[in-house]
């Protein structure tokens, strides 16, 4: 059975100067980075659709991910493999110590905040200027969205109660709106239509709700209903650049009415 020396073995072979493979001795954090987010990506699309055999071949890949950054940094000097280990280790030690130390266990609600209390203590630990300090600013942006507001909410700055960022939900619409009437600049559209879509994730995260998730449910129905038309048409013999937008509605009204009577959607 192979193990992770076998693994890094043949990362340091594939990078070698002489008899490497010229594609992954060419690559740099940079170039990888896009495929280890790639990868992650991946595993969580096998997770979605139930797929143990493809979520162990996708862990498989990300690992590699994981194990190719560890050695271009082991050639340049900065740390290797076993350094990334080390870290993740005593950081996992670090930050449950109910299981690894004295302190009494928790619930997970009572360890999510005991974990968020010490990564702060780690930050401040570091000097950091800024309780906004540490979010990468390569995250997917929705998910930064939500980080920056969760920071923001721990020491005050936050809305009181949801029907709050309702209102400013309306106040940026409207802002939008004014935009698109004076036809401003596309500069000034997209300000306001960023605007827009923080309120709305401050909204969903008021609420408690993923809204990554939420768009993930809205893009699924977007899809089914899209795909009805063209198969309704398709009978017909057309497809839908041959059908009127009316056309089109009718047949997407259908097909929400057809989910509803399924149970499958609002």
């Amino acid at each position: 059975m192979p193990s992770i020396d076998d693994l890094l073995t043949i990362m340091r072979t594939l990078r070698a100067p002489e008899g490497g493979c010229p594609w992954d001795r060419e690559q740099s954090f940079a170039t990888i980075a896009p495929y280890t987010i790639e990868e992650a990506y991946e595993v969580a699309d096998a997770i979605d659709h139930g797929d143990m055999e493809a979520l162990r071949d996708e862990l498989g890949d990300l690992l590699f991910q994981v194990v190719f950054h560890a050695q271009m940094a082991a050639e340049a000097g900065h740390f290797g493999f076993d350094d990334v280990v080390a870290a993740i280790c005593d950081k996992m030690i670090r930050r449950h110590p109910h299981v690894f130390g004295q302190a009494e266990a928790r619930n997970a609600t009572e360890q999510t905040q005991a974990w968020e209390a010490t990564k702060e203590a780690e930050r401040a630990a570091k000097g950091t200027d800024s309780v906004l300090d540490g979010i990468a600013r390569s995250l997917p942006p929705m998910t930064r969205a939500l980080k920056l507001q969760a920071r923001a909410a721990r020491v005050g700055f936050d809305w009181a109660k949801p029907l709050d960022v309702v209102d400013k939900i309306d106040e940026e619409l409207a802002e939008i709106k004014a935009e698109i009437t004076d036809d401003a600049e596309l500069d000034r559209v997209e300000d306001e239509m960023g605007d827009l879509l923080f309120a709305c994730a401050n909204l969903a995260r008021k609420l408690t709700i993923d809204p990554e998730r939420c768009l993930k449910r809205a893009n699924a129905k977007f899809e089914r209903r899209f795909r009805h038309i063209e198969s309704e048409l398709r009978r017909a013999g057309r497809n839908p650049a041959q059908a009127s937008l009316d056309e089109m509605e009718e047949l997407w009204v259908q097909a929400k009415h057809q989910e509803r009577s399924k149970g499958d959607g609002p």
